[in-house]
């Protein structure tokens, strides 16, 4: 950062080589004196910069070099790191019970990691990936929000998912997403009746054919009798049924 403040970084990116003085033209002998003081007060800040172990190892080197170096030492480290960044980044999933802010907090720890680690973001695909890690009681928002065509920050869509969060809760939206349908229905109208609607039998029958075939006589035709071996049967006529 001190080196970009004072316009220095280049010093980083481009060796010093030795020029010969009685050859050397008044220019190239100003650049060449300019380049040794900036690549002199770069090698002195990050040779400050740095541990115990790594003093000795770059003490005689110049920025360029220790630069050049630092990057080959490093770079597989860091590389290992961003993989394991993204990774979490596109799994991370909101957990149950978990709450809006937390949640998204999660996620931007893991943006702010790979943006040090020299990954630039589009703050869109951030947004995307941010929507993708939401349960399914979201599904209406993420439909609402991409059918209004918003253009929104992270802080922007921090805000409308709290307010979401906090309409969710008083009506009483469970965060977990349900698979079943027919459970779903269950809690949301109350029980399910079970089989056919009963039948009310208590009303009067009626004259005609029953399924058999046979003509049938409704309930008040039918005079009661105390003897049951004298009733006659209601289907077939025939006494002692």
């Amino acid at each position: 950062m001190a080196l970009c403040f004072e316009d220095k970084e280049y010093v980083l990116e481009k060796s010093l080589d030795e020029i010969d003085g009685m050859k050397a033209t008044p220019e190239e002998m100003d650049a060449y004196e300019k380049h040794y003081k900036d690549a002199t007060k770069a090698t002195c800040i990050m040779v400050t910069t740095m541990t115990l172990e790594l003093q000795r190892h770059y003490e005689d080197y110049w920025s360029y070099e220790m630069n050049k170096g630092l990057i080959g030492k490093y770079h597989k480290r860091a590389r290992q790191e961003k993989y394991e960044m993204v990774k979490s980044l596109v799994a991370c999933k909101m957990k149950d019970g978990e709450s809006v802010s937390n949640h998204i907090s999660r996620m931007r720890q893991y943006v702010d990691r790979l943006i040090k680690l020299n990954m630039n973001f589009d703050e869109e695909l951030v947004i995307d990936i941010m929507l993708r890690s939401f349960p399914s009681c979201y599904d209406q928002f993420i439909l609402t929000y991409h059918l209004n065509n918003n253009e929104t920050t992270l802080s922007q869509l921090h805000n409308l998912l709290r307010t979401t969060e906090a309409g969710m809760k008083v009506k009483g939206v469970a965060f977990t997403p349900v698979a079943d349908p027919v459970l779903a229905i269950v809690q949301g109208k109350g029980k399910m009746r079970k089989g056919p609607p009963k039948m009310n039998w208590k009303g009067k029958s009626q004259a005609g054919s029953s399924s058999s075939g046979t003509k049938g006589k409704s309930s008040s035709d039918v005079p009661p009798i105390s003897d049951p071996k004298e009733a006659t049967c209601f289907y077939c006529n025939d006494k002692g049924h």
